[in-house]
């Protein structure tokens, strides 16, 4: 017997993670990725989210295997699914980007993987990559597909996988315990109202209003924490816009999901090593007004951008949305005015204030309680007082019946647009 088959023998049997069997595995799975590159391309091994790939490679690798004959029967198709998750899928994680129910996977440390579940974080018990290095090897094969970089000199990786899930990929350091990894899962059947509705994150009086505030070209900031739902409400509010109307959406990383027929979409894009070629939102939202907009919507302002989107609002553009994080509505128009402040205007705040309650006529804010559900808590008309926003709640979410209950006040800017009158 040769040393390559008795070295697969040998691994093919133990499958413990002792360092022995680990550095043995190591050596099978080289020998399994060179014969890769023979037969398949390169690229194949650089897209792990690419599932037609994955079966290609399952293929590729059982074949050889079968050939060589070394690998005991038994554990021929545990040693293949391992092979495959190793060199072109996520590794020990691909069991989890299968799993229709996890939405997120976080990895603290190689030993140390939460996943969220139906809005509630749980630790993931028995499943670790093999080292540091291997949850590295995997943000590496993250990033050389689309162009990006994760090293010594950029341990930051903030990128899209092909299928349209987020990657924030962080090295030691900054990251003190190892390498940290951050999956959120893409959702290809993003929710519409009615299954808004039916689920309880608002009413479907409330749903109606909004329809007839977008058709009334009411533009509208949606406002809530980190995974409070706040790209699944901004994707429904989309669906009432009519289709005859040109719409320009510009995110960091494309999520939305516009059944319209004239949609033109735009995508950030980071800067190369030297730091140069960035393409920011603000870039694009100056970008955007050049080119015909009926409607503008914006993913998420974070910075300067925040000026343009409500110079666009105040110009024209209305029924724009665009969305923040913000712990309530208020703090939402207060966290505005300072993004605003730092694209360096020279502006008076006085003046700021002016241009946001006149950009935005509506805040809609999301929130996610501690059952992991979300909920729409607010829908609240924004207008300018002597010394500040005034805040007119329409809908308020009620906590004792878990619903979305109407306030009782009645809009007052977004009537002088037939909002009322409007079938």
């Amino acid at each position: 017997m040769t040393s390559r088959a008795l070295l697969q023998r040998r691994v093919g049997a133990a499958l413990v993670r002792d360092p022995a069997a680990q550095v043995q595995y190591e050596r099978l799975r080289e020998y399994v990725r060179e014969r890769l590159l023979q037969e398949i391309s390169g690229d194949l091994l650089l897209r792990p989210s690419d599932a037609a790939l994955r079966l290609l490679a399952r293929e590729r690798i059982t074949a050889m295997l079968d050939r060589d004959g070394s690998v005991p029967a038994a554990v021929r198709e545990t040693m293949v699914t391992r092979l495959v998750q190793d060199l072109v899928g996520f590794g020990v994680l691909q069991p989890l980007m299968d799993d229709p129910e996890v939405t997120e996977i976080l990895v603290n440390r190689y030993d140390d993987i939460w996943i969220e579940r139906q809005g509630r974080l749980e630790r993931v018990e028995g499943l670790a990559f093999e080292s540091d290095q291997a949850v590295r090897h995997l943000a590496e094969r993250i990033a050389q597909p689309i162009r990006r970089r994760i090293d010594e000199r950029h341990p930051i990786l903030d990128a899209r996988l092909a299928d349209g899930s987020r990657v924030c990929a962080t090295l030691s350091p900054p990251a003190l315990d190892g390498c940290a990894l951050a999956i959120r899962k893409f959702n290809p059947r993003m929710l519409g109202w009615q299954a808004l509705v039916e689920n309880g994150t608002l009413s479907a009086e409330a749903a109606d209003f909004l329809r007839r505030a977008v058709r009334a070209r009411c533009n509208m900031l949606v406002t809530g924490s980190t995974s409070s739902g706040k790209t699944t409400v901004l994707n429904a509010l989309s669906a009432f816009i009519p289709p005859e109307e040109r719409v320009i959406t510009i995110e960091d990383a494309a999520e939305l999901q516009l059944q319209q027929p004239h949609v033109l979409r735009y995508e950030t894009r980071s800067g190369n090593a030297e730091g140069q070629g960035a393409i920011t939102i603000r870039d694009l939202v100056r970008t955007a007004l050049r080119l015909r907009p009926d409607r503008i919507i914006v993913g998420e302002v974070r910075g300067g951008e925040a000026l343009d989107m409500v110079q666009a609002c105040n110009t024209g553009h209305d029924g724009s949305f665009s969305t923040l994080h913000a712990n309530s509505a208020r703090d939402g128009l207060a966290r505005l005015e300072t993004m605003v402040l730092m694209a360096d205007s020279g502006l008076p705040i006085r003046a700021i204030r002016q241009q946001v309650a006149s950009a935005f006529e509506l805040i809609i804010h999301c929130a996610r309680l501690r059952s992991g559900q979300r909920r729409i808590a607010e829908i609240a008309e924004v207008d300018l007082e002597e010394e500040g926003y005034r805040l007119r709640p329409l809908y308020r979410w009620n906590p004792a019946l878990d619903r979305l209950e109407r306030t009782g006040g009645r809009p007052e800017r977004i009537a002088r647009r037939y909002l009322w009158e409007e079938g």
